[in-house]
């Protein structure tokens, strides 16, 4: 089977290799040491982080060490690049990984418009000329777009 790594971008402040791609390698668990060699971060700093951002939460093996999977070194990296490249506060880095702005913006069905549910599509203000009543419609319509699709996810 061949060898596959996936490829991430690893922006340090100040550094001549902003750019380089963080490789990891394809396997199930990384230790801290691991992580800390591949994002570049002191260990005291994974761990923190642990604590600050409910999204990073590795697991323990049963000698009760962490075990960090692909998915966290990527929220760690995200983690990073929010507070290192952006220069976000703990508790905005926090927002911004929770409404998934971290590095390429928000999720993508958290741009898509609603039309392809049969609602109408979000807009960002009402229009001026719009009575209460309308906006209520309006709303009642975007919101059973919304429920339409949260249960199609289910």
């Amino acid at each position: 089977m061949p060898e596959r790594s996936l490829k991430l971008v690893n922006r340090q402040r100040g550094s001549a290799d902003s750019e380089a791609p963080v490789e990891i390698p394809d396997k199930l668990f990384f230790s801290i040491g691991e992580v800390q060699k591949l994002v570049k971060v002191e260990p005291y700093v994974l761990r923190f982080w642990e604590s600050e951002f409910p999204r990073l939460r590795p697991g323990k093996g049963p000698n009760g060490r962490r075990m960090y999977r692909k998915r966290d070194i990527e929220t760690v990296l995200a983690i990073k690049h929010l507070l290192y490249d952006q220069g976000f506060t703990i508790a905005g880095a926090r927002k911004a990984l929770a409404a998934g702005s971290a590095v390429g913006g928000p999720r993508r069905h958290d741009r898509e418009p609603l039309q392809e549910s049969g609602g109408p599509p979000l807009e960002a203000t009402p229009a001026p000329a719009e009575s209460a009543a309308e906006r209520v419609r309006t709303l009642k319509s975007e919101l059973r777009a919304i429920l339409t699709i949260l249960n199609r996810r289910c």
